[in-house]
């Protein structure tokens, strides 16, 4: 399966880079009012019942934690590139089993979408015992398509497949500024319907041919254009937080853990 197994969600949270974040406020739906045992919040106790029963009660929440994370994978041909013996499209498949894994895990749906020229596999958010197997078996038939993906047609799918607005996680790559103002108009439209993350990748290649010490005139001239290149992938992230999309721009290898941070933060605030 890609070189991946289910063990990533062990490797993933036994990382240090993970944040631990406090969730702020409450976000719950009332239940019912029970006695107080010891170890109830005390910000919950129902004075007024209290009152009337002579005795402590306090009002009993469901966490409201069950929300729609959806992992959309581009199989275009601008996930083909290679680093480190796997493609963009790889290290987003092992990303989105170990994330789909994690989103359960904390009580959420899990969903996938993969698209290029055409839709590819459509799953509906879940919590189904089986809902991961399921988003397993459909990436294990996944394969890149050397074709440009239609965005629209990933719109289309955000308005009829997912019900209510939901975490999107679009794992996709942008080779220059060009390709991202092409579909941008799209993902502003998604992102009115839903919270939008866009992860695109950094090319680790250029990064380390700039570190080097040039020997030539040319090699000089070749790091300028590849430090631009770097700095306008910086301005991508830039242009979608301007239009209020949230954007990942990172290492390949380091897909999982940045994908993992930025779910956890959003939940944490109460984004989704």
């Amino acid at each position: 399966m890609k070189q991946y197994t289910l063990r990533a969600f062990n490797r993933v949270t036994a990382q240090k880079g993970i944040k631990r974040i406090r969730r702020i406020g409450h976000s719950y739906e009332f239940e019912q009012i029970k006695n107080y045992v010891r170890g109830d919040d005390y910000r919950s106790v129902n004075w007024k019942a209290t009152g009337r029963h002579a005795t402590l009660m306090v009002n009993q929440y469901e966490d409201e934690r069950a929300q729609q994370i959806y992992c959309l994978i581009d199989k275009g041909r601008a996930m083909r590139m290679p680093f480190g013996g796997l493609s963009l499209m790889d290290y987003a498949i092992n990303t989105t089993l170990a994330i789909s894994n994690i989103v359960l895990r904390k009580h959420d749906k899990a969903g996938l979408v993969t698209f290029s020229d055409k839709i590819g596999s459509t799953i509906r958010a879940e919590r189904k015992a089986n809902q991961l197997n399921k988003i397993l078996q459909a990436l294990y038939r996944e394969s890149e398509r050397p074709l440009e993906s239609n965005f629209e047609l990933l719109y289309q799918v955000s308005r009829k497949l997912i019900n209510g607005r939901s975490l999107l996680l679009l794992f996709t790559n942008f080779e220059s500024a060009f390709a991202l103002d092409r579909v941008l108009p799209i993902l502003r439209r998604i992102n009115s319907l839903h919270l939008l993350v866009v992860v695109f990748f950094e090319n680790t290649e250029v990064q380390d041919f700039i570190e080097k010490e040039p020997q030539t005139i040319e090699g000089i001239y070749t790091q300028t254009i590849a430090r631009k290149f770097i700095a306008e992938k910086r301005q991508m992230v830039q242009k979608l937080q301007q239009f209020g999309i949230q954007a990942i721009l990172t290492r390949p290898e380091d897909l999982t853990l940045q994908t993992l941070n930025k779910y956890l933060e959003l939940k944490s605030r109460g984004l989704i």
